[in-house]
């Protein structure tokens, strides 16, 4: 029971001081993403240095509102992405994704999601499970849309390496309400 509390005590932390937010200029792209369940939303933008899988995730800036859940999580994801390249970013994605997925029978690996660890615990609550997903989601969407939109991109590299439009690819557990999201969500 010490981990748990230690795990609450991390996604508490970065609930009341989150890592990344605030949106901020320059970005390729911005994408709006809600969950309808229970009404959390982020604004997200996304700045890349570079071209493809090797660009580097100069910046990822949001703006959201929700439980803790989902603000934790959000800030764990700027720690974690930021600086590194998409292809590592995406890598990121599929482990969290992969442990989100796991109903709490996964051991996750400290040294690959850090701070991400703490949401161990919230993988065992299908309802929870969206909100932690939320900004995860929204950031792989903003960034395939910014590949997309790069005057020499041809398609952005999905996890599975195939080229998409705008993050097509569906995902179990994905939850960003696509009938609900407005123009502005690169609708999914």
């Amino acid at each position: 029971m010490q981990v748990e509390a230690l795990y609450q005590d991390i996604i508490l932390d970065h609930y009341k001081n989150p890592h990344g937010k605030g949106l901020r200029e320059p970005f390729e792209a911005e994408v709006y993403h809600v969950n309808p369940t229970c009404g959390d939303e982020v604004t997200l933008r996304v700045h890349l240095e570079g071209e493809g899988a090797d660009a580097r995730v100069a910046d990822v800036s949001y703006d959201s509102m929700g439980c803790s859940i989902s603000q934790a999580s959000a800030s764990v994801m700027y720690d974690l992405v930021h600086g590194k390249t998409v292809k590592e970013a995406l890598r990121l994605h599929d482990e969290f994704l992969t442990l989100m997925q796991s109903k709490g029978q996964l051991e996750p690996d400290e040294d690959v999601l850090e701070d991400g660890i703490a949401f161990a615990g919230v993988s065992k609550y299908p309802a929870r499970i969206k909100c932690a997903l939320l900004s995860w989601m929204a950031w792989k969407d903003a960034t395939a849309k910014a590949q997309v939109d790069q005057p020499n991109g041809a398609g952005t590299l999905d996890v599975s390496g195939t080229t998409t439009a705008a993050g097509a690819e569906d995902h179990p557990g994905d939850h960003t309400g696509d009938e609900d999201n407005d123009e502005k969500g690169a609708g999914r």
